[in-house]
């Protein structure tokens, strides 16, 4: 539901009952003449049942609630914007804008003088921003109800949580490897793609069952997974190839599968028919279902996950091998055995990441979608402390959290930069990362 400011459209606006439910879908924004809010500029939304005018409160923000998905004409009055205020650009006054895969939709409305004569001083270069972490096609895991500032952090904060808990399955996989082979596989982003479009080809192409897709793809990312090891990284291990060599091959390998996945669905961004299930109000925040069965999911694999390591058989002697391959050999440890078997793990952690990713991003698939968040994955491994399966997990998710914390500031373009800034700054005082070891050279 929108929040009405200002004395005459709270005087002609009847009062919601109480028992009124949230609005599922929103259009939010924030109007500003540079960095300065504009208090009291109206914005009209119409369609499907909708007429409602609110007017932006004194940061500048506004949010008007719809009830369903579909095609609403978003208008902005210019005879309430401050003297010396204009659009640039006369056709963005009103215009229709569809709510489709995301809860919120950001609405751009850009000041400034004309297009025709830019290129002088003339005048101040403002522009109404999206609320937060609701640009366009996002999808973000939870989005407040309101525009109060205190609800914005709380949905960014519940957003970056499900967002690191999600960067934190594919980032474990990373550590796993790195740990027991040494190696920083830049195709790691490749396997949550791969996940992803395997999802997207059982359930919206082939119509299968959500469930017997979810087991077909687990089972093809394991199978991806121990093809990486079988195929490529053991020869290259027997052959005692180099480390530059090897990461030279990552990266090669992940630009030949990134276009071959392009060449499979295109360059554009793919719905799945897959319902996110109803939105969920709890307090000043709205999230789907299916964000919040995500994130629970993440949270029992991610204990499985340490429950594995830490008391079963393979799991300790995929430490040991982590710890000292030679010693682990030496111990009578099928050394090899362990990668393999750590390569699957990491295929089947991370397609699983690929298919709750598709839910965060709006249900929606796109063929470089892990190369995206490559950077953010091996942030959080290195700020955890690289080798560390549990440092793994804090970094991501202290990565998920500040990604999403930084669209109440800036732009939502920035926010990865933003985690890349924190990780530099931290490494900077402590080069092992969070946890961590401190290693003797020499």
């Amino acid at each position: 539901m929108g929040m009405v400011a200002g004395g005459a459209a709270a005087a002609t606006a009847a009062p919601a009952p109480q028992t009124e439910p949230p609005a599922p879908y929103n259009f939010n924004g924030i109007i500003r003449d540079g960095q300065t809010p504009l208090e009291g500029v109206e914005i009209t939304v119409t369609g499907n049942g909708v007429d409602e005018t609110v007017a932006t409160g004194a940061d500048g923000r506004w949010v008007v609630g719809v009830p369903a998905q579909g095609t609403y004409t978003v208008s902005i009055d210019t005879s309430t914007l401050p003297e010396g205020v204009t659009l640039r650009d006369p056709s963005f006054e009103s215009r229709e804008l569809e709510v489709s895969t995301s809860t919120s939709v950001g609405v751009l409305f850009p000041f400034g003088p004309p297009a025709a004569g830019g290129g002088g001083d003339g005048g101040t270069d403002g522009e109404a921003t999206p609320a937060p972490g609701a640009e366009p096609g996002a999808g973000a895991g939870a989005g407040a109800t309101s525009n109060d500032f205190g609800s914005q952090v709380l949905a960014r904060l519940i957003s970056g949580l499900g967002f690191g808990l999600l960067l934190a399955l594919a980032a474990i996989g990373i550590t796993l490897i790195f740990g027991t082979t040494g190696v920083n596989n830049f195709a790691h982003g490749e396997l949550l793609t791969f996940g992803g479009i395997i999802f997207y080809f059982t359930t919206t192409i082939a119509n299968w069952p959500v469930w017997s897709a979810i087991i077909v793809t687990l089972l093809a990312s394991a199978a991806f997974g121990w093809f990486h090891d079988w195929g490529i990284f053991k020869p290259l291990r027997r052959r005692r190839v180099g480390l530059v060599q090897v990461l030279i091959v990552t990266i090669g390998l992940s630009i030949a599968l990134r276009y071959f996945f392009q060449f499979l669905i295109g360059g554009g961004i793919e719905g799945l028919s897959v319902d996110r299930g109803a939105v969920v109000q709890v307090g000043p925040v709205a999230m789907t279902t299916s964000n919040i069965v995500s994130t629970l999911i993440a949270i029992v694999v991610l204990a499985a996950v340490g429950w594995f390591l830490t008391r079963t058989r393979i799991g300790k002697a995929t430490r040991a091998v982590s710890d000292n391959a030679s010693l682990a050999a030496a111990s009578g440890i099928d050394v090899d055995r362990v990668i393999r078997i750590v390569w699957v793990l990491a295929g089947v952690l991370t397609g699983g990441a690929g298919i709750l990713y598709t839910y965060f991003i709006g249900a929606n698939i796109k063929w470089d979608m892990g190369f995206t968040i490559l950077l953010l994955l091996f942030a959080g491994v290195t700020l955890g402390g690289l080798g560390s399966a549990f440092g793994a997990l804090v970094g991501a998710v202290f990565i998920g959290i500040v990604t999403e914390l930084s669209t109440l500031f800036l732009a939502p373009d920035l926010r990865y930069a933003v985690a890349l800034l924190v990780l530099i700054l931290v490494l900077l005082f402590r080069p092992q990362g969070i946890l961590g070891r401190k290693e003797r050279i020499g």
